[in-house]
This record gives C-alpha cells, sequence and structure tokens, in this order.
C-alpha cells in the first residue's frame, strides 16, 4: 500500500477542484473538478453566486460547497483508490462566512462571499472607534468583504438571527468541520483575514469584537496553528474509499494555501499572480503592518503579505485596444522597439477605481502626451509603470530575490524581463493552475508526515523557465523608482 498519498482539496468561487499528490514520488496522481453553474444548477448560481440580491451583496449557499466537495471526491475515487490517502488538508476560498444554529442546521440561509462590498458603514464605524489600531492588531484597515463587518452588519439588520448563532465559521473552517464531524478551528492563515484576529498575539481582539457585535468571541470558533490536526476524518466519507480516521489538517484561505502550492512559503521568494486584478504575496520574516494590502498567517509558519492592483489586466487590454495593436505586437514587438526606462514616461493605468493606492475614481494619469507618443511607447510605458508600482509597494525589507510568476500575462516574455529588471530579481514560471489545492495537499503530507516544505517545494514546484535580471540596469531602475515615487505623491 502506497503511504505517501494527500489529498487537497479547494472550495473556490466558481467551483471545487481536488488532486491527490503521491509525496515520495513527487506525482500527481489524481485531479477532478465541479463547476458549480455546469455541475450543480440546482443551486441556482451559474458563476457561483447567487445573482438575486442587491447590487452590493453576493451571496453563496454553503450547501453548494459541501456538495462540490462530495462530487469531487466521487469523480477523484474513479481514478485512484482513495484509501491509500495518509492526509486531508483544504482550501476556502477566504473571507466567506458560515452562520450556525444549536442544531447545526443554519441560523443565516446564505454566506457572504469575498465579493460582497456591502459593509462600508460598518467599516466607517470600526474605523471611527479604532482607528489605526485595526491596521496594527489585524494587519489589514476596516475591509469590506472582511468577516467582522460582515458579522456586524448581520447583527445590525437581523438581531434575531444572530441571537439563534451558535458558531460562525469561515468556509475553510466549515468544510473542514463537515470532514471531521465537529467544530473545528480557524486556521492563523485565513483567521487574519477577519479583522478580528490580533496577529501580535494570535488571539482573537477581545475589544473589537465586543465592539463588532455582543457575545461575538463566545460564537467564534478557537483559532489554530495551520499544521494542526483537527481531528479525523468522519465515517461518512467512507463511501467514497476514504478512510474514517485519516488525519484531517485545518483548512486555510486560497491565498495562504496557494503561497505554498507555488514554492514561495519561505521569505525571499514573492509570487505575482497577473491576473484581471495584479497580486503581489511573500512570506514575512516577522510581523509588521503595512500602509497598503494585508497580513495572513502564512500556513508554513510567520506571515504573509498580499497587496491587490485593481488596474491589471483589464487595463494592459485597454492600451492594447487604444493602441490598436494585437497581442504579438503588445507583448514582444512593441518592447523589442523600445528602451528600458523609456525616456522616463511613466503611466498610471487607473480606468477603473484602484486598491493601492487608494483611489475611489478611475482616471488615468500620465506625465507625458500620449497623443504624441508612438504605441510601443505607450505599451511599454504602462508595463513599467505597472511593474514599478508593484515594487514601490514592496518593502525594501522585503524584496524579493526570486519573483514566481503566474496568471495570463505570465506568458509574456516581454513583461516579464520588464519585471525582472524593475526588481532586480531573478523571474521564474511555474505551472500551478490548482495552486490552491495542491497547497492543501502539500500542507497534508506537511503536517501528517512531517516533510519539509522544502523538500515538497522541490518535488513540486519547479519553475519551467527563468529570467535573470540585466545586473547592469540596477542604476537606472533605482532612479525610475524614486521617479515613480516622486510622481504619484503629485
Amino acid at each position: 500500500m502506497n503511504q505517501s498519498y494527500f489529498l487537497g482539496i479547494d472550495a473556490s468561487t466558481q467551483g471545487v477542484k481536488a488532486l491527490v499528490i503521491d509525496a515520495d514520488n513527487a506525482e500527481i496522481v489524481a485531479e477532478a473538478a465541479v463547476n458549480f453553474g455546469k455541475d450543480l444548477p440546482q443551486f441556482g448560481a451559474p458563476n457561483g453566486y447567487i445573482e438575486t440580491l442587491a447590487p452590493a451583496e453576493f451571496h453563496a449557499d454553503p450547501r453548494m460547497w459541501v456538495a462540490g466537495c462530495e462530487l469531487c471526491l466521487k469523480r477523484l475515487a474513479s481514478q485512484c483508490d482513495l484509501a491509500q490517502v495518509r492526509g486531508v488538508s483544504g482550501s476556502g476560498q477566504q473571507h466567506g462566512s458560515v452562520y450556525l444554529d444549536d442544531n447545526g442546521g443554519f441560523s443565516r440561509d446564505t454566506s457572504p462571499i469575498w465579493m460582497d462590498n456591502s459593509t462600508g458603514t460598518e467599516c466607517a464605524e470600526l474605523e471611527a472607534k479604532f482607528g489605526v489600531l485595526i491596521r496594527e492588531a489585524t494587519g489589514s484597515p476596516a475591509t469590506e468583504r472582511f468577516t467582522g463587518p460582515q458579522i456586524r452588519r448581520f447583527y445590525k439588520t437581523d438581531s434575531n438571527s444572530y441571537a439563534r448563532t451558535r458558531v460562525i465559521h469561515l468556509v475553510s473552517s466549515f468544510l473542514c468541520s463537515k470532514f471531521i464531524g465537529a467544530d473545528a478551528p480557524i486556521d492563523f492563515g485565513d483567521g487574519a483575514g477577519m479583522n478580528l484576529l490580533d496577529l501580535r498575539t494570535m488571539k482573537w481582539n477581545a475589544e473589537i469584537a465586543a465592539f463588532t457585535a455582543p457575545d461575538l468571541l463566545a460564537k467564534l470558533p478557537p483559532v489554530a496553528p495551520s499544521d494542526t490536526i483537527a481531528g479525523g476524518l468522519a465515517a461518512e466519507f467512507e463511501k467514497y474509499g476514504l478512510k474514517a480516521g485519516t488525519p484531517v489538517v485545518v483548512w486555510s484561505g486560497d491565498n495562504p494555501n496557494s503561497l505554498v502550492g507555488v514554492g514561495a512559503s519561505s521569505p525571499g521568494t514573492a509570487v505575482i499572480s497577473l491576473g484581471t486584478s495584479d497580486t503581489v504575496f511573500a512570506a514575512l520574516e516577522s510581523y509588521a503592518p503595512q500602509r497598503y494590502g494585508h497580513i495572513f498567517g502564512n500556513p508554513a509558519g510567520g506571515f504573509m503579505s498580499l497587496v491587490c492592483f485593481t488596474n491589471g489586466s483589464l487595463a494592459r487590454e485597454k492600451v492594447r485596444e487604444e493602441c490598436g495593436v494585437d497581442w504579438a505586437y503588445f507583448d514582444n514587438a512593441a518592447l523589442a522597439e523600445t528602451e528600458f526606462g523609456n525616456g522616463g514616461k511613466i503611466f498610471l493605468p487607473w480606468y477603473q477605481p484602484e486598491t493601492t493606492p487608494l483611489v475611489s475614481e478611475a482616471r488615468p494619469r500620465a506625465n507625458f502626451d500620449a497623443s504624441a507618443a508612438t504605441p510601443a511607447e505607450r505599451i511599454r510605458a504602462v508595463l513599467e509603470t505597472q511593474a514599478l508600482t508593484m515594487r514601490h509597494h514592496t518593502p525594501a525589507r522585503e524584496r524579493p530575490r526570486v519573483i514566481r510568476v503566474t496568471g495570463g500575462a505570465s506568458r509574456s516574455n516581454g513583461f516579464l524581463r520588464i519585471l525582472a529588471d524593475v526588481f532586480q530579481a531573478r523571474v521564474e514560471t511555474i505551472s500551478a493552475p490548482n495552486s490552491a489545492a495542491l497547497g492543501a495537499a502539500m500542507r497534508a503530507a506537511n503536517a501528517v508526515a512531517h516533510i519539509p516544505f522544502a523538500e515538497l517545494n522541490a518535488r513540486f514546484c519547479r519553475p519551467v523557465a527563468t529570467i535573470e535580471p540585466n545586473a547592469a540596469l540596477a542604476a537606472q531602475a533605482d532612479k525610475m523608482l524614486a521617479a515613480f515615487g516622486d510622481f504619484v505623491k503629485i
């Protein structure tokens, strides 16, 4: 019998993905996926959320997540012998919350998810009450999608249902609870995305919790390190071939799991995800609040930073359309026609309100006349400015030696070259389509079999391509960064 199979599950916005790794032979032996809209139409959530609510509200039925996990396990069981699985862990979309009553039913029929932005009033109340303490203690400002403001709004709008609530789970701890048949703790990684966990003590902040809602501390599960064994697998999962009693490691959020799944759980390696929004996240040596972005727990121990830039791929698409060129020109020819530095041209592509820095309205800004610039100059300007923005908001003490890049734009060698030269760091591309599920499986292998993350990284997170920085451009990159800093202060 193989003793090195570990199962990782990722319950994301639009579906559930799961995989089984063979830790000894560095193989993914089975993978399965469920799409909520296609495979579970009975829940009426074609995009993973209920579409009949108010414009600012985004909720989902938590029973859909359970059904998605069960269907995924059924599909996995047709590919490999799940009885060989030695440990299980999982990932849940961050910031979603689930409300249960004394009978194990739902005191709130639906769960607000990370897309919900209906708690602006509650965030303002928390900021007015606590000021900078919110960021200093919890690693984030009061944030609309975070669980604390969501709980406060629930209490204010439906106090009777709040009073009937016995326990409030995150998506991750709710699903972990289902797998062990008992209440699971909330891990440090996901718990940090709530505006309730004090990252200085790794305990719930009693003062913030008391203001958020009455008796909230009594309704929150305990918090625990991310390598905690939550319990043994419930007997009901034997129908999928799994063994009852198999250790289940506490689940975490999708971002912390992805940090592990892309092999960046140790300081010195940052991850840049180039998607609709661009995201930079990295392991930290120690806890220190930042002006922008968020601090979460690192499942491998310690902390991780995460900074999101709203104007990512959609901004690049907008510039490409305005220049009237195809992607081949945008990604390659345009950069071959221009030089690093681009004559000092800076273009902030704020085509929609920006998160980092906080800009409340769409207003692109440039230090040059775009109408007089060539398409190639405009293209290099937006790419270099996006790279400079990321470096500007990466504290000097956290400047990475290696950057791992994922997402659609990671196929652009030209942009990767710009990132390498601006950061003066080696850029690696990786193949990690299911990084959260892989990270969960790796966490199970670490917690159950005590395989060091460094060994798991070497087995499952090898880069597929590498770009080294041009050291001769280091001084110029520093000058560009200084000029960018001056421009964004204007």
